[in-house]
């Protein structure tokens, strides 16, 4: 078993910044790639970021691509998310997940709110 702790979540003035750590414990040693999933109101959760956890590779959505960066601290078992030049639209429950190589993204944070004021 994989547990992530989210945190960073708040209110800021579009145009702003947000990190958003996520910090595993457990069986990490299994961890292939941590996810940044988002849900706003009325919508369905998408991935938006990516990173894989042995070498560092990323991936980005279109709607983030250019304004979110993926992290990890190897030793802290913490992925990063930094999130610039926020937008009304990025308002949304934003979730951390991990996955291993043969499954899909099993393991989910509690999730933090993460409100852009226009």
């Amino acid at each position: 078993q994989v547990q992530l702790v989210e945190s960073g979540g708040g209110l800021v003035q579009a145009g702003g910044s947000l990190r958003l750590p996520c910090a595993a414990s457990g069986r990490t040693f299994r961890t292939y790639a941590m996810g940044r999933f988002r849900q706003a109101p009325g919508k369905e959760r998408e991935l938006e970021a990516a990173i894989v956890w042995d070498d560092g590779s990323t991936y980005y959505a279109d709607s983030v691509e250019g304004r979110f960066t993926n992290t990890r601290d190897y030793n802290k078992n913490t992925a990063y998310l930094q999130m610039n030049s926020l937008e009304h639209e990025d308002t949304a429950i934003y979730y951390c997940a991990a996955r291993r190589s043969d499954t899909g993204y099993g393991y989910w944070g509690q999730g933090t709110q993460v409100t852009v004021s226009s």
